[in-house]
Protein backbone atom coordinates (compact mmCIF):
# COMPACT_ATOMS: atom_id res chain seq x y z
CA UNK A 1 0.00 0.00 0.00
CA UNK A 2 0.77 3.63 -1.14
CA UNK A 3 2.20 5.60 1.95
CA UNK A 4 2.88 9.08 2.00
CA UNK A 5 6.22 9.91 3.80
CA UNK A 6 6.18 14.11 3.18
CA UNK A 7 5.21 16.59 5.55
CA UNK A 8 1.80 16.13 6.48
CA UNK A 9 1.22 19.92 6.79
CA UNK A 10 1.76 20.10 3.04
CA UNK A 11 -1.61 18.36 2.71
CA UNK A 12 -3.32 20.84 4.52
CA UNK A 13 -1.96 23.57 2.71
CA UNK A 14 -2.83 21.64 -0.76
CA UNK A 15 -6.41 21.09 0.62
CA UNK A 16 -6.37 25.06 1.60
CA UNK A 17 -7.91 24.02 4.33
CA UNK A 18 -6.57 22.40 8.35
CA UNK A 19 -7.31 18.63 7.95
CA UNK A 20 -5.83 17.99 11.93
CA UNK A 21 -3.15 15.13 11.01
CA UNK A 22 -1.00 16.48 13.13
CA UNK A 23 -2.91 16.17 16.75
CA UNK A 24 -2.42 18.70 19.12
CA UNK A 25 -0.07 20.67 17.04
CA UNK A 26 -2.87 21.82 14.46
CA UNK A 27 -4.22 24.17 16.96
CA UNK A 28 -1.12 25.78 18.02
CA UNK A 29 0.30 29.07 16.44
CA UNK A 30 3.40 27.28 15.09
CA UNK A 31 1.27 24.86 12.76
CA UNK A 32 2.80 25.79 9.63
CA UNK A 33 -0.66 26.24 7.66
CA UNK A 34 -1.27 29.56 9.88
CA UNK A 35 2.12 30.99 8.68
CA UNK A 36 1.55 29.69 5.07
CA UNK A 37 -1.60 29.30 3.61
CA UNK A 38 -0.91 28.98 0.33
CA UNK A 39 -0.54 25.48 -1.92
CA UNK A 40 3.07 23.95 -1.54
CA UNK A 41 5.19 24.51 -4.83
CA UNK A 42 6.68 27.37 -7.13
CA UNK A 43 3.55 28.49 -7.73
CA UNK A 44 1.32 27.76 -5.11
CA UNK A 45 0.12 31.41 -4.29
CA UNK A 46 -0.64 31.68 -7.93
CA UNK A 47 -4.84 32.35 -8.55
CA UNK A 48 -5.90 29.67 -10.79
CA UNK A 49 -9.31 29.43 -11.79
CA UNK A 50 -10.48 25.89 -10.55
CA UNK A 51 -13.15 24.09 -12.60
CA UNK A 52 -16.12 22.42 -11.61
CA UNK A 53 -14.44 19.12 -11.82
CA UNK A 54 -10.85 20.25 -10.00
CA UNK A 55 -13.36 21.57 -7.09
CA UNK A 56 -15.14 18.47 -7.02
CA UNK A 57 -11.28 16.36 -7.28
CA UNK A 58 -10.33 18.49 -4.16
CA UNK A 59 -13.16 17.72 -2.20
CA UNK A 60 -12.52 13.94 -2.97
CA UNK A 61 -8.92 14.55 -2.29
CA UNK A 62 -9.33 16.34 0.74
CA UNK A 63 -11.87 13.98 2.27
CA UNK A 64 -9.32 10.78 1.26
CA UNK A 65 -6.49 12.67 3.75
CA UNK A 66 -8.76 13.70 6.32
CA UNK A 67 -9.73 9.86 6.95
CA UNK A 68 -6.43 8.64 6.01
CA UNK A 69 -7.73 6.41 3.20
CA UNK A 70 -6.10 5.27 -0.43
CA UNK A 71 -8.13 5.45 -3.67
CA UNK A 72 -9.34 2.37 -3.84
CA UNK A 73 -10.80 1.99 -0.23
CA UNK A 74 -12.59 5.13 -1.10
CA UNK A 75 -13.70 4.29 -4.22
CA UNK A 76 -15.11 1.06 -2.44
CA UNK A 77 -17.41 2.78 0.19
CA UNK A 78 -18.78 4.95 -2.25
CA UNK A 79 -19.68 1.84 -4.27
CA UNK A 80 -20.96 0.29 -0.78
CA UNK A 81 -22.65 3.47 -0.45
CA UNK A 82 -24.50 3.76 -3.31
CA UNK A 83 -26.09 0.16 -2.90
CA UNK A 84 -27.00 1.29 0.91
CA UNK A 85 -30.79 2.86 1.45
CA UNK A 86 -30.58 6.67 1.90
CA UNK A 87 -28.76 8.93 0.24
CA UNK A 88 -25.36 7.77 -1.03
CA UNK A 89 -22.88 10.74 0.21
CA UNK A 90 -24.32 10.40 3.91
CA UNK A 91 -23.73 6.58 3.92
CA UNK A 92 -20.22 7.00 2.66
CA UNK A 93 -19.10 9.57 5.95
CA UNK A 94 -20.88 7.09 8.21
CA UNK A 95 -18.65 4.34 6.84
CA UNK A 96 -15.57 6.29 7.25
CA UNK A 97 -16.94 7.33 10.45
CA UNK A 98 -17.27 3.91 11.52
CA UNK A 99 -13.91 2.38 10.71
CA UNK A 100 -12.03 1.26 13.81
CA UNK A 101 -9.17 3.82 13.88
CA UNK A 102 -11.73 6.77 13.43
CA UNK A 103 -13.26 5.53 16.37
CA UNK A 104 -10.16 5.65 18.18
CA UNK A 105 -9.14 8.87 17.27
CA UNK A 106 -13.20 9.99 18.08
CA UNK A 107 -13.08 8.29 21.66
CA UNK A 108 -9.94 10.58 22.45
CA UNK A 109 -7.47 7.53 22.68
CA UNK A 110 -5.08 8.57 20.03
CA UNK A 111 -4.50 12.31 19.38
CA UNK A 112 -4.79 12.31 15.25
CA UNK A 113 -6.28 9.37 13.34
CA UNK A 114 -2.65 8.01 12.55
CA UNK A 115 -1.84 7.56 16.18
CA UNK A 116 -4.79 5.72 16.01
CA UNK A 117 -4.51 3.87 13.01
CA UNK A 118 -0.91 2.43 14.56
CA UNK A 119 -2.60 1.45 18.07
CA UNK A 120 -5.13 -0.51 16.42
CA UNK A 121 -2.21 -2.12 13.63
CA UNK A 122 -0.55 -3.07 16.87
CA UNK A 123 -3.35 -5.03 18.44
CA UNK A 124 -3.69 -2.76 20.85
CA UNK A 125 -7.83 -3.53 21.28
CA UNK A 126 -10.59 -5.92 21.64
CA UNK A 127 -13.79 -5.60 19.73
CA UNK A 128 -16.64 -7.71 21.23
CA UNK A 129 -13.53 -9.50 23.16
CA UNK A 130 -11.56 -10.71 20.08
CA UNK A 131 -8.60 -8.81 18.98
CA UNK A 132 -8.72 -6.46 16.00
CA UNK A 133 -5.74 -5.22 14.39
CA UNK A 134 -7.30 -3.85 10.94
CA UNK A 135 -7.57 -0.26 10.94
CA UNK A 136 -10.67 0.04 8.04
CA UNK A 137 -12.71 -2.95 10.31
CA UNK A 138 -16.35 -1.27 10.32
CA UNK A 139 -17.60 -1.12 13.62
CA UNK A 140 -21.52 -1.55 14.34
CA UNK A 141 -24.21 -0.42 17.08
CA UNK A 142 -23.67 -2.32 20.12
CA UNK A 143 -20.19 -2.96 19.65
CA UNK A 144 -17.77 -2.51 22.84
CA UNK A 145 -13.93 -1.64 22.03
CA UNK A 146 -11.64 -1.97 24.58
CA UNK A 147 -7.97 -2.19 25.24
CA UNK A 148 -6.91 -5.57 26.10
CA UNK A 149 -6.30 -6.06 29.24
CA UNK A 150 -2.29 -7.04 28.93
CA UNK A 151 -1.66 -3.41 28.07
CA UNK A 152 -3.83 -1.32 30.19
CA UNK A 153 -0.69 -1.09 32.23
CA UNK A 154 1.40 0.29 29.18
CA UNK A 155 2.45 4.26 29.93
CA UNK A 156 0.46 5.72 27.03
CA UNK A 157 -2.89 4.21 28.39
CA UNK A 158 -2.04 5.23 31.94
CA UNK A 159 -2.02 8.69 30.61
CA UNK A 160 -4.99 8.26 28.99
CA UNK A 161 -7.24 7.02 32.04
CA UNK A 162 -6.54 9.98 34.16
CA UNK A 163 -7.72 12.45 30.96
CA UNK A 164 -11.21 14.17 30.85
CA UNK A 165 -13.33 13.18 27.97
CA UNK A 166 -14.12 16.08 26.12
CA UNK A 167 -15.76 16.89 22.75
CA UNK A 168 -17.29 12.87 22.35
CA UNK A 169 -19.55 12.50 19.65
CA UNK A 170 -22.84 11.02 20.77
CA UNK A 171 -23.21 7.84 19.04
CA UNK A 172 -19.77 6.79 20.83
CA UNK A 173 -19.45 6.50 25.03
CA UNK A 174 -15.94 5.55 26.24
CA UNK A 175 -14.77 5.53 29.96
CA UNK A 176 -10.86 6.33 30.40
CA UNK A 177 -10.92 4.39 33.78
CA UNK A 178 -11.76 1.24 32.41
CA UNK A 179 -10.28 2.14 28.74
CA UNK A 180 -13.44 1.01 27.22
CA UNK A 181 -16.00 2.85 24.67
CA UNK A 182 -19.14 1.37 23.37
CA UNK A 183 -20.85 2.65 19.83
CA UNK A 184 -24.46 3.70 20.68
CA UNK A 185 -26.17 4.17 17.20
CA UNK A 186 -24.75 4.64 13.84
CA UNK A 187 -23.35 8.35 13.13
CA UNK A 188 -25.42 10.74 11.30
CA UNK A 189 -24.18 13.36 8.63
CA UNK A 190 -24.64 15.81 11.71
CA UNK A 191 -22.21 13.96 13.50
CA UNK A 192 -19.50 14.70 11.12
CA UNK A 193 -17.97 17.92 12.08
CA UNK A 194 -15.22 18.20 9.50
CA UNK A 195 -16.30 20.48 6.51
CA UNK A 196 -16.80 17.93 3.73
CA UNK A 197 -19.76 18.65 0.94
CA UNK A 198 -19.82 15.13 0.38
CA UNK A 199 -22.48 15.55 -2.72
CA UNK A 200 -19.68 16.73 -4.82
CA UNK A 201 -17.60 13.49 -4.22
CA UNK A 202 -20.71 11.69 -4.93
CA UNK A 203 -21.17 13.73 -8.68
CA UNK A 204 -17.07 13.28 -9.18
CA UNK A 205 -17.46 9.13 -9.45
CA UNK A 206 -21.20 8.67 -10.65
CA UNK A 207 -19.75 10.51 -13.92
Amino acid sequence: MAVYRDAKCKLCRREGAKLFLKGEKCYMEKCPFNKRPTAPGQHGAARKKVSEYGLQLREKQKTKRIYGVQEGQFRHYYEVADRMKGITGENMLSLLERRLDNVVFRMGVGASRTQARQLVNHAHFMVNGRTVNVPSYIVKAGDVIAVKENRKNNKFFEQIKTMKVANMPKWLEFDPEKLEGKVLALPTREDVDSQIAEHMIVELYSK
